[in-house]
């Protein structure tokens, strides 16, 4: 079932890069002010809302550590599909998608230092060890489909959206039997895991609204991203910090978030096909 999910992935990915161009890369560092605050929010103000949710809460020590690992793993490899399928603006969302991806190379191994020494825990995360998990999960699929594009754009155009229906179906299969093994590890995280993990997804959506600018296609777009955790990164690191059950509370919070986004989401699609355009900064 893991191989079938990191097919799955690579395969979406890869049908991801299939649409991209360069230009639609570069789309975001020709945007500073887009720029600034789609940092600001993803790699300032969510790390924060987690240390406050930390603070402020009487939380289970795993569920308090994986809040906080979770909100220094921002750049998941799926948020452009995720992001499109909701009429995201496909400039911001690739070039969003691939500079997160490289900036998270620097502030991964910067924020577990930090974050270990406040938890007086022993977890390390090299930038080495976090580019090859990048590398792997997002750069080299997603790069291999762009090469494809640029080579053949013919077969690029005719195979992509077929590619992504499969790959997205198996995703969605496989996902589904992994929750459905892991229940009985879900339910043993208590309501408290789950309430914090609502405040964190609901916290972060407004921050990505709030600083997502004037168009309803960048509002949704940062605030879904805010939300949106690269979880391999996230289990890469809890897997060193003895205690929390690292997988059931990756799980936990991908299932809460899901529940809490939807809505969302619904009132976003609206707004964004009333309003369509392309994003000026």
């Amino acid at each position: 079932m893991q191989t079938l999910l990191k097919v799955s992935v690579a395969a979406l990915l890869f049908a991801m890069g299939l649409h991209a161009s360069p230009g639609l890369l570069a789309y975001l560092w020709r945007r500073p002010a887009l720029f600034a605050r789609s940092l600001l929010a993803m790699y300032v103000a969510v790390p924060l809302l987690a240390f406050a949710l930390a603070v402020a809460l009487d939380l289970p020590r795993g569920t308090e550590v994986a809040i906080l690992v979770l909100a220094i793993c921002a750049g998941a490899p799926l948020l452009p599909r995720k992001l499109l399928k909701f009429g995201g603006d496909p400039a911001y969302v690739l070039s969003l998608a691939v500079t997160t991806s490289l900036l998270a190379i620097v502030t991964v191994p910067t924020s577990v230092r930090l974050l270990a020494a406040w938890l007086g825990i022993d977890v390390e995360a090299g930038a080495g060890e976090v580019a090859r998990a990048i590398l792997v999960s997002f750069l080299v699929p997603f790069g291999a489909g762009m090469l494809v594009r640029a080579r053949a754009p013919g077969f690029a155009a005719r195979a992509a959206d077929p590619i992504m229906t499969v790959a997205g179906a198996a995703l969605a299969i496989g996902s589904l039997v992994v929750l459905v093994a892991a229940w009985r590890l879900l339910a043993g995280l208590g309501a408290s895991s789950f309430v914090a993990f609502a405040a964190f997804a609901l916290g972060s959506l407004a921050i990505g609204h709030a600083l997502g600018g004037p168009l309803p296609q960048n509002r949704t777009s940062l605030a879904v991203a805010c939300t949106t955790r690269h979880i391999g990164l996230a289990l890469l690191i809890g897997a060193n910090v003895r205690g929390p059950r690292t997988l059931s509370l990756v799980a936990g919070y991908l299932i809460t978030t899901t529940v809490v986004c939807l809505p969302y989401m619904r009132w976003r699609r609206k707004a964004c096909s009333a309003q369509p355009g392309a994003s000026t900064g």
